[in-house]
């Protein structure tokens, strides 16, 4: 028996499929509603950590996901001289476990892909190019009323819907979200063969300048600088931006800069932050992912989170008998306080960037390792 006989899902972000992935994998009616017209991601790549592939595991697609991926188990940390230095190669931490790699890098799309064709096998009805435009609830539902005039009731609500969440507004939470006062410039491209894992530049004009191999052919280079308003420039403006910034790096950022050409393959976005307090529920209606908690991606775990938040949502969702109280007090007790954790480590490692103070990043990063490498 589940505390749940049908779900609906607002977003099919990660943390939204992986919601959906679980509970209808147990048997629950779940419909996913996704705003846009097909499967999408914003950015170019992202770095999972062990605990976000345990999560994959457990969503019976890592093996999908490590074929399309590309793993390493060292992180190098260079110099922005002339050469590109490598001053340290730092060991990560296994925060998955043993079985594991410790870090994957991926294609959003790709990932986004996998995650949306799992949901169609485990039985979730997505509704691509939908969302909800009222939520009407009561004690033992809700109803929802839906853009393309449809209507539906439900158990409960998921609202999975990315760090401008409109499920968030209709619950009338007024929750804010701030700039960090960081931008940070992103492309997707091939692959030199001198690139085998993630270096990070400190330093230099910009805060940061890193790479992320994404696959074996492929991908993300980044660059950390001032947050500034580029929303005027033209796409070919934004490339001569990033190639500009990324002159001061060298190493393989020398062979990275060269495939630089495509205006299409570059987008710049702001550090943002946020982290709703405790209760993340409104009745049937609850929150998970950026929609309750975003940061910087400095120790490279939003996703994680995202994932594990679903994974704990929806265990409780299987096990329990009902949607009450002690379900809202469990899931609040395994979350809040560690999604707090990630989320305070993340802005003051993107504090110390700022100020170009050292602070104790080892110390910082090992707190955050130990406490991810226990499962959620």
């Amino acid at each position: 028996m589940t505390a749940v006989k049908n779900v609906l899902v607002v977003g099919s972000g990660l943390a939204g499929a992986a919601a959906a992935i679980r509970l209808a994998s147990a048997g629950v009616a779940v419909e996913l509603a996704e705003i846009k017209p097909e499967v999408t991601a914003l950015g170019s790549g992202i770095t999972l950590q062990g605990n976000a592939l345990r999560e994959l595991d457990r969503l019976g697609v890592w093996e999908r996901a490590r074929e399309r991926g590309y793993p390493f188990d060292v992180t190098g940390i260079r110099a922005p001289d002339p050469d590109g230095t490598v001053l340290f190669e730092i060991p990560d931490a296994r925060t998955g476990g043993p079985d594991y790699p410790a870090v994957m890098g991926m294609s959003r799309p790709e990932l986004a892909r996998i995650l949306h064709e799992r949901a169609a096998e485990a039985g979730v009805a997505i509704r691509y190019g939908t969302t909800f435009t009222e939520l009407r609830q009561d004690g033992a539902g809700v109803d929802v009323t839906f853009s393309d005039g449809s209507t539906g009731r439900y158990d409960l609500v998921i609202g999975a819907d990315g760090i401008r969440s409109r499920t968030r507004t209709a619950l009338g939470i007024d929750l804010e979200t701030r700039p960090v006062g960081m931008g940070i410039w992103r492309s997707f491209g091939p692959r030199p063969a001198s690139v085998t894992r993630t270096d990070l530049y400190y330093g230099g004009p910009s805060y940061i300048a890193g790479y992320c191999p994404t696959g074996e052919d492929t991908l993300y280079a980044y660059i950390v600088e001032e947050a500034r308003d580029h929303s005027a420039l033209t796409p070919e403006q934004r490339l001569a931006v990033m190639r500009e910034l990324s002159r001061a790096y060298h190493g393989p950022w020398d062979e990275i800069r060269e495939t630089l050409t495509d205006p299409s393959r570059i987008n710049y976005t702001w550090f943002e932050t946020h982290l709703l307090p405790a209760p993340w529920n409104r009745g049937r209606v609850v929150l998970i992912g950026d929609a309750a908690h975003t940061c910087p991606p400095t120790i490279a775990q939003g996703g994680a989170q995202a994932l594990e938040d679903a994974a704990v949502l929806a265990e409780l969702l299987i096990d329990g008998e009902a949607v009450g109280q002690d379900l809202w007090d469990a899931f609040h007790a395994r979350r809040v306080e560690r999604a707090k954790t990630v989320v305070d480590a993340s802005n003051q490692l993107a504090a110390w960037q700022l100020a170009r103070e050292q602070g104790d990043v080892p110390g910082l990063m090992r707190d955050v390792a130990l406490l991810v490498s226990n499962p959620a």
